[in-house]
């Protein structure tokens, strides 16, 4: 599922994302969304969630629907 739409990503997803200082290895995380960052419908880069521990990067790819 893509994580550059805001609709598809939800509290309680467990996704991988890109943290800043792993941007330009690539290097992803895996983690459970906390909170929804991005304002904004559709963001290029991916959508900024906050994770449940406390991780801040972009949504890739989100790995469990809920």
């Amino acid at each position: 599922m893509d994580g550059k739409q805001r609709r598809n990503i939800k509290p309680g997803l467990l996704v991988e994302i890109v943290l800043k200082k792993d941007q330009r290895s690539g290097e992803l995380t895996e983690g459970v969304v906390k909170r929804i960052l991005t304002k904004s419908t559709i963001h290029p880069h991916g959508i900024k969630v906050m994770l449940e521990d406390g991780q801040v990067g972009r949504v890739k790819n989100i790995l469990e629907e809920e």
